[in-house]
């Protein structure tokens, strides 16, 4: 929902609460992204092929959850 209107909501409605859950799902998962983006450089892409962009998006997201991670690991 556009920001302007879920302000206008009320609080306790249920359209308030449903968005409230959409923002923290979006929030969990946009995060990963934005550590690929800006840590690892990735915000541009040139063509490499299909198997070689998924490769590296796939070993970038392993880095990010070791990232993410790594105060449980360190423990």
């Amino acid at each position: 929902m556009r920001p302007g209107k879920r302000r206008k909501l009320a609080k306790n409605s249920d359209l308030a609460k449903a968005e409230k859950i959409k923002a923290q799902v979006r929030a969990k998962v946009e995060h990963p992204f934005l550590t690929i983006k800006r840590i690892f450089g990735y915000s541009k892409v040139r063509y490499r092929g299909l198997a070689k962009n998924a490769e590296r998006l796939h070993l970038l997201a392993g880095f990010t959850n070791l990232l993410k991670s790594k105060d449980h690991l360190l423990a």
